[in-house]
């Protein structure tokens, strides 16, 4: 015969059994950094790489391939030389004077907008992947199903918190496939949307769709900024011409750039962080001044996205000592100019291994300890940008939200410090059961959505999977819970009439 519980035990007991389910409900919609920002260079040291990017730009210059973008530098007073740019310090601080230091970037759902200023901590998945992979299905070449797919794994995160490209269906034609993209988006998610800077026929066009689907007028679309593009210079010092055309378009349309050199040092840039920061710094103020040339007060992003190559092979790494060191630098000459920046995590793995973790999660440290605004390529990114990987999705998804929680700090108050719950337990006893635990047990930890915390047996018992083969589970069961968002389908049945009419005419190829 059992003997009879202590009343306080059984009192705790019967509250456990009846008390209400609670379901933790975390906010991962609007982040700020938790941390301090970080320095990796003195500030005389950031002052002589800005003075000297600055050099760089009037001494060297940037060769521009747009001649409209070159006539537009000319007016401002640089020296164009055949297609070469030399761009005056004055003309630069000038430029930086006028871009706005914070703005609120608008989404399809209000709830969704974002502040895109210093100290804000906004994720974007991994982008630009020509492929995609999973376990199932292998690695193939991009799709606009895939490219569905992921609209519809990144609605389903909050701590996504704006799209991009992130595969290339590349069974649309080039002409087309504008269309599709934002078709997607808009049918399939509610948050900040991309374009493609292809040419001022695609943009324009693309304007004109999202501008319909969201029902804005000529002066609200050019009030706030609804749609963003990333411009990439060609390191070293080269400004192509659909890059140069999306700087002035989006700029004159009141719309986001997203200004990014990639500098690789070793290869496209010095072999050195401070010279590799040099060259993107200066290529990116650049970008910036061209921006605020074709339209002053335009919002524009600061950004690098600068690592090192494996100088065996002059693959990009990542997530390396170097790149961490960069992003650093990269947020002192943020600070230093007063904008906000983009920065990247990344992997070079070829596949959801130990080394995708630890690259995707050391440039996710290195983006924080940085203050990066906008932190892109931070779920899903293989083989440096080649393929986008679904288990990979899933499992960097798990990184974000344990970050984020850090967002949130612990309260130290008196009731959460919680001395009668340690009173109330004798010496070697256990606190399940004390009330200060049955009054938060339902809410207190975090609980992951594919980390198995198991023990060996219980894990065995299940089958021994490994994270990767988790997330094929978890990946499924989002895409079979797919649900449009509000207002998805009168958006999209208002821009459908446009995009036939736009397709009939026979599209937008690039430089149109």
């Amino acid at each position: 015969m059992e003997p009879t519980p202590e009343p306080d035990t059984r009192t705790r007991r019967r509250s456990r059994e009846q008390a209400p389910k609670v379901t933790r409900q975390p906010n991962y919609r609007q982040l700020r950094h938790p941390f301090p920002a970080q320095a990796m260079f003195s500030d005389d040291e950031i002052a002589a790489i800005h003075d000297t990017a600055l050099r760089v730009l009037e001494e060297l210059g940037m060769r521009v391939l747009l001649p409209e973008a070159r006539q537009i530098y000319a007016a401002a007073g640089a020296k164009v030389v055949d297609d070469m740019v030399f761009i005056g310090k004055d003309i630069v601080r000038a430029a930086l004077a006028s871009a706005p230091k914070r703005w609120a970037l608008r989404a399809p759902n209000p709830l969704r907008d974002q502040d895109y200023a210093q100290g804000a901590m906004i994720f974007m998945a991994g982008v630009g992947c020509p492929n995609a992979t999973d376990r199932d299905r292998g690695r193939r070449p991009g799709s606009i199903a895939d490219f569905v797919e992921t609209v519809q794994l990144c609605q389903h995160y909050d701590v996504i918190h704006m799209l991009g490209p992130m595969t290339e269906p590349q069974d649309v034609p080039v002409h087309l496939r504008h269309y599709a993209t934002l078709q997607a988006q808009l049918e399939h998610s509610d948050k900040p949307l991309f374009l493609f800077s292809r040419g001022p026929g695609q943009v324009q066009q693309g304007f004109e769709l999202i501008q319909t689907a969201l029902g804005l007028s000529d002066a609200e679309f050019a009030r706030d900024v609804w749609v963003s593009t990333v411009i990439n210079t060609n390191s070293p010092r080269l400004l192509d011409n659909p890059m140069a055309q999306g700087l002035i378009d989006f700029a004159r349309a009141g719309q986001m750039c997203i200004v990014t050199p990639f500098c690789l040092a070793g290869a496209m840039a010095p072999i050195t962080p401070a010279g590799a920061l040099t060259l993107q710094h200066a290529e990116a103020l650049a970008a910036i001044t061209l921006t605020q040339l074709a339209r002053a007060g335009c919002p524009v992003s600061y950004g690098g996205f600068s690592s090192n190559v494996y100088m065996k092979s002059g693959a990009p790494a990542y997530g390396t000592p170097e790149h961490l060191k960069m992003q650093i630098g990269g947020g002192q000459l943020a600070r230093h100019i007063g904008l906000p920046w983009r920065t990247a995590s990344g992997a070079a793995s070829n596949t959801a291994d130990m080394q995708a973790a630890l690259e995707t999660t050391m440039g996710l440290w290195g983006a924080s300890l940085a203050h990066g605004t906008l932190i892109v390529h931070t779920a899903g990114w293989l083989e440096g940008g080649l393929t986008f990987g679904y288990e990979k999705f899933i499992n960097d998804i798990e990184s974000l939200q344990v970050f984020s929680e850090l967002a949130s700090r612990p309260s130290g108050s008196a009731a959460e410090i919680g001395f009668d719950a340690i009173a109330d337990v004798q010496p070697g006893g256990h606190f399940f059961q004390t009330q200060h635990t049955m009054d938060r047990y339902q809410t207190a930890f975090y609980a992951p959505i594919v980390a198995d915390l198991n023990n060996f047996g219980t894990w065995s018992e299940h089958g021994a999977r490994t994270s990767t083969e988790r997330a094929t589970d978890v990946w499924k069961q989002v895409l079979r819970d797919a649900r449009k968002p509000e207002g998805a389908e009168e958006r999209v049945a208002r821009m459908q009439p446009l995009i036939a009419a736009f397709a009939a005419a026979g599209g937008a190829s690039p430089m149109d």
